[in-house]
């Protein structure tokens, strides 16, 4: 669900099926450390076939390639990691792009999901590096540098490019402010991981991409986050299996724990988890999802939490949330939004609970 590493290759292309209404495909390959799926009616709204299947590839591995250059942080050469390291780079429009997203998802959730808590993942063993079991001393340094309150809102750009410091510090830091974190303070500057927004965002611009080419009917998968939009090649609603969050269940669609029905008006599913990305240390559970408010894994009851939004990036960024959140402020949260619908799933007394929003509708396996 999050970038496990940016990689690219071709895979396969095949016809997935034909009728005399439509023409879906199916397109698959590798992307962001695991595997990416297309299916899409190429004939469009006006029946009209724009370009070859060879093609349309062509087209989706350009997309994430893209992405790979700009946000991976598993890709060395990449912008971000780049960024990360001190370098003076020049920011792409994806770049800019899901920084800007992910500054308005941290405002929405009072700092709940952060993209500047790279360290937090790094220092757990969950981000680009391979640290684990921090001190209480070692998470409050880090602390004191993470949060995207202290990024500046826009990228600074002039015509030579521009500095991490030039994006990252506030005018006050810049100025000389200690409490800022500038330079000065000997804290270190916050570092960027967007892993918890990249992949849904991904397939959205995917889907923008198939969009350019005429196609209205289509499901985008990268690693598991999902855009669809209009009916499956049985004109009916897209069916999405939920994986069973159990620990072991690492295989996507092999244990379920239902299935429901997205579509036909354009959205993002996106399921986050805490059942796949775990270590265990003196018989105590670490999971990946870090608070960044508290710096430490959380620890409450909810397993994981499928949001369907607008569009990907923000079923990514919501699922996220959720899982920061927990059950009962995700519950709420959901019900205070009404173009979000989401399935929660948590454990109580040892058996595996669902809740659902009212407009989700899970078929139990």
């Amino acid at each position: 669900m999050k970038i496990q590493g940016l990689i690219l290759a071709s895979c396969c292309l095949m016809a997935a099926a034909c009728t005399s209404g439509d023409r879906f495909i199916a397109i698959t390959g590798y992307a962001q450390g695991g595997t990416y799926s297309v299916k899409v009616d190429l004939e469009g709204a006006d029946g009209r076939i724009r370009m070859r299947p060879e093609k349309i590839k062509e087209g989706i591995d350009s997309v994430l390639e893209a992405v790979n250059n700009s946000v991976s942080g598993y890709n060395k050469g990449s912008i971000l990691s780049r960024f990360n390291a001190g370098e003076r780079v020049l920011p792409d429009n994806i770049f800019k792009d899901l920084y800007e997203i992910s500054h308005r998802y941290y405002d929405e959730t009072g700092g709940s999901f952060d993209v500047s808590s790279a360290p937090l993942f790094d220092v757990w063993g969950f981000g680009f590096t391979a640290d684990s079991l921090p001190s209480p001393e070692k998470i409050a340094s880090i602390l004191a540098s993470v949060g995207m309150d202290r990024l500046s809102d826009t990228l600074t750009v002039d015509s030579e490019g521009f500095t991490s410091s030039e994006m990252i510090l506030l005018p006050e830091a810049a100025a000389g402010n200690a409490d800022n974190g500038s330079a000065a303070s000997g804290k270190s500057l916050p570092r960027l991981n967007f892993n918890a927004i990249a992949q849904g965002y991904s397939c959205d611009i995917v889907a923008e991409y198939l969009h350019s080419v005429g196609a209205d009917r289509m499901l985008v998968d990268v690693g598991g986050e999902i855009y669809c939009e209009g009916l499956n090649p049985s004109g009916r609603p897209w069916g999405i299996g939920l994986d069973r969050p159990v620990d072991g269940n690492n295989i996507p669609g092999q244990d379920l724990q239902g299935i429901f029905r997205a579509g036909p008006e354009p959205c993002g599913v996106v399921t986050s988890g805490n059942y796949r990305k775990f270590y265990v240390k003196d018989g105590k559970k670490y999971a990946h999802t870090i608070d960044p408010l508290t710096g430490y894994p959380v620890t409450h009851s909810l397993l994981s939490a499928t949001v369907i939004a607008k569009n990907a990036a923000e079923a990514d960024a919501l699922a996220t949330y959720c899982m920061v959140i927990g059950l009962e402020k995700s519950m709420e949260f959901i019900q205070s939004r009404p173009d979000l619908e989401a399935c929660l799933v948590y454990e109580k007394d040892g058996v595996l609970e669902t809740w659902t929003s009212p407009g989700l509708v899970l078929d139990p396996m």
